[in-house]
């Protein structure tokens, strides 16, 4: 079998078989900060907001810009997330764990990711990160800053919290489809939900103890 027969037929599979290298990971790191941005937007908005209002209360000439620093910050932390899910799913690519219709693979990978995001939404850091997203008057009491460097850094800090508690729920895209319209949708309504229950609920268990299942039974019939 040659080179060229083997990958036709590895691309009638559903395999990539095409070199992916810094240009693709520009254009992957472009839709994964797009898709977070649109994902996480809604559940941050009233920190955003509320920093906002406080900022041009104060009516000086330094309002806007500290304004814009605090969710210039709270981005950055996000970005950094998406340039290193971009690396990550380049490497897939590269190791044909990923087909060209951006879906996993490999059902052994597929049931440990799930069965890994489940654990995680279980654990204490996951709720000690939430803790820190859902009240933000709170938060802004406890790491209020001056200045416009000081905007910056509470946005990144909030931000870094907001990236903690989310990153598992993101990484589920590399399992469910990689820019599945749904499933985002799904995904950034429950972020929404995590962050606005009141923190006796434990929503974060509620999905944790599905998504081991799921995997579960994924590994099983793998």
């Amino acid at each position: 079998m040659t080179a060229r027969t083997s990958n036709v037929q590895m691309a009638a599979m559903g395999i990539d078989t095409r070199d992916w290298g810094t240009a693709d990971w520009l254009e992957l790191f472009g839709m994964w900060a797009v898709m977070m941005v649109g994902m996480m937007l809604p559940s941050v908005a009233p920190v955003l907001l509320h920093m906002l209002q406080l900022y041009r209360r104060r009516g000086d000439k330094l309002a806007r810009a500290s304004a814009a620093a605090f969710v210039g910050g709270h981005l950055l932390a996000w970005i950094s997330f998406a340039a290193l899910a971009a690396a990550a799913q380049l490497a897939l690519h590269r190791a044909a764990l990923i087909g060209a219709g951006l879906t996993m693979r490999s059902t052994v990978l597929t049931g440990v990711l799930l069965v890994a995001v489940g654990v995680y939404q279980c654990l204490p850091v996951k709720s000690a990160c939430l803790t820190h997203c859902r009240p933000p008057l709170q938060f802004l009491s406890m790491k209020r800053r001056d200045g416009t460097a000081g905007a910056f850094t509470m946005g990144l800090h909030h931000g870094g919290f907001c990236v903690g508690c989310c990153f598992g729920l993101m990484v589920l895209m590399f399992a469910v489809g990689v820019m599945n319209l749904f499933w985002m949708a799904g995904i950034a309504i429950l972020v929404l939900v995590e962050k606005l229950a009141p923190r006796r609920l434990r929503i974060e268990y509620a999905s944790g103890f599905p998504l081991i299942t799921w995997g579960v039974v994924t590994l099983v019939r793998g």
